[in-house]
């Protein structure tokens, strides 16, 4: 697959991702569990689908790893109070920095990440041994 095909694969996972994100978010009750936990899940694949986005060559576990340490970071930095602050002037601020730190987000992160390095690598090793 050419860099270029794999980047519009890329952004078409996000971009689906988001859409899933957003279905679940209109039809689940706002706050619930399932709003709730889906929600950090997706944000986590949006963000491997983005990384490799951005950087095509990186290897799943590579995009794994600057994923997983973006979504960690982002809810750590929401301890500081900054993304709360940010959020009420900002829904974008809202959406890629969240406002409120929860720490089973930390578990769900992974849950939307490691299913798609072990894809990746599928996908990848069928390409380089087809």
């Amino acid at each position: 697959m050419s860099i270029m095909r794999f980047r519009l694969a890329a952004l078409g996972a996000t971009l689906g991702f988001l859409a899933v994100a957003l279905a679940i978010r209109a039809v689940a009750p706002l706050g619930s569990w399932v709003e709730q936990s889906s929600g950090t899940a997706l944000y986590a694949s949006m963000t491997y689908a983005g990384v490799l986005f951005l950087a095509p060559r990186l290897s799943p576990f590579t995009a794994g790893g600057i994923a997983l340490g973006w979504c960690w970071g982002a809810e750590l930095f929401q301890l500081t109070g900054v993304p709360a602050a940010l959020s009420e002037e900002s829904l974008v601020a809202r959406l890629v920095l969240g406002a409120a730190f929860d720490p089973i987000d930390l578990i769900w992160y992974p849950i939307g990440i490691v299913p798609l390095v072990a894809v990746h690598l599928m996908v990848r090793g069928r390409a380089i041994s087809g």
